[in-house]
């Protein structure tokens, strides 16, 4: 069975803003919690890199992808919750391959595998961890013995 694909034309050129922030004084802790704020904003990716900075201390490098209508509350978010004082942003171009969704019937129930669509061919499959991880605890199974099966059933 085939899903249909979600209506954000991702198969599209996007344009959109890279954000980043250095920084070296920060707790790991709070990281977690500004990601989160980050997606809940309207942040497509977010992800940090570890760094060196000045005198050369241990840092982190935050960044995101975001778009234009959305970076007044990641900046807002950024300066608020984080140790920040200034915030880069540029311009980019985001390709984004098709995709598209199908149900794989298991023994233990659906599974929804996101598949990548590149010139009208199947690139890439994966299916959905959090579905996957559920029913690996519902059941008791281990999760490699979910995702074999789903691999099996697709081929």
């Amino acid at each position: 069975m085939v899903l249909q694909p979600p209506p954000n034309e991702e198969h599209i050129d996007d344009q959109m803003l890279k954000v980043e922030v250095n920084l070296d004084d920060i707790s790991g802790e709070w990281l977690g919690y500004v990601m989160d704020l980050l997606f809940e904003s309207g942040a497509n990716d977010v992800y940090y890199t570890p760094i060196y900075m000045k005198k050369n201390r241990p840092g982190i490098l935050l960044q995101l992808l975001c778009h234009q209508d959305k970076l007044e509350q990641i900046r807002d978010i950024l300066l608020k919750e984080t140790t920040t004082l200034g915030i880069r942003y540029y311009p980019l171009t985001v390709f984004r391959a098709e995709r598209q969704f199908r149900q794989i019937q298991t023994e233990w129930g659906p599974v929804t595998v996101k598949e990548g669509i590149y010139n009208g061919q199947v690139i890439q499959r994966a299916p959905e961890f959090e579905e996957c991880k559920t029913i690996a605890n519902t059941y008791k199974v281990p999760l490699k013995k979910v995702y074999e099966q789903v691999w099996t059933l697709l081929k």
